[in-house]
């Protein structure tokens, strides 16, 4: 596979790494990526790898857009309130980048369809809110050690991992069992900065695009931000 002009021209900022040049932007283009959950994380990684010129995007998702989302989930628009959010985001990478494939997947994934909905890809990325589907995703991804990208959020604090590249461990090092439903907080109930879920899905962004070339990631590391105060620490596990 190679680069038209036009892509060279709409890349040269890549390009013009050294850590990616010609070739990297390359395997950008050829790379598979599944995102699960197209709101306040998905919205900005979806963005940001769509304008990098990730060749193929999927994103399962089930939920619709509602007013409340806006604030914070910023790939939808009040012309897009009520639409299915896939396909509100497939909307905004379409104007961004028509270089790119997507693929809206309408449906809430499932111990029943994740193991067929992330097998065509090459890496995936955990974007959604609640600890089910947290763990539905991380065992299908172990099961097919298949790299995975993991972020939360709660209030002002921020958690991100990878899973499953070069021989690294899963969620369940960390946390063997998911909480019980009683012990989550409720992400209708606590309050979020907007820009907090956006400063996540732009570390999970640029852990994915990493991957994608071969540079260094979290490797058994649990990083947590307090966004409030800066502070930063990582935890090996």
């Amino acid at each position: 596979m190679k680069l038209s002009k036009e892509q060279i021209i709409r890349y040269k900022k890549h390009i013009s790494l050294p850590e990616i040049g010609i070739a990297g932007q390359v395997k950008i283009k050829q790379a598979k990526v599944l995102l699960v959950g197209a709101g306040g994380l998905g919205s900005p990684i979806a963005l940001y790898l769509a304008g990098a010129g990730v060749g193929t995007i999927a994103c399962v998702d089930f939920d619709r857009v509602e007013i409340h989302n806006l604030h914070r989930q910023v790939a939808h628009t009040e012309k897009t309130i009520g639409m299915p959010k896939v396909y509100s985001l497939q909307k905004q990478l379409e104007q961004l980048n028509s270089d790119i494939i997507f693929t809206p997947i309408q449906a809430q994934l499932t111990v029943e369809n994740v193991t067929r909905l992330i097998y065509d890809y090459d890496i995936v990325i955990d974007g959604c809110d609640n600890f089910e589907t947290r763990y539905v995703v991380n065992d299908a991804c172990a099961a097919q050690q298949k790299p995975l990208v993991y972020g939360s959020v709660l209030n002002f604090e921020i958690q991100l991992a990878v899973f499953n590249y070069l021989g690294s461990k899963d969620l369940r090092a960390i946390f063997p069992e998911a909480p019980a439903a009683a012990d989550v907080p409720s992400c209708d109930l606590n309050g979020v900065m907007s820009s907090t879920p956006g400063i996540l899905g732009l570390m999970m962004a640029q852990e994915c695009l990493k991957l994608l070339l071969g540079l260094p990631v979290l490797h058994n590391q649990w990083l947590i931000m307090d966004t409030l105060n800066w502070t930063i620490k990582k935890i090996r596990f």
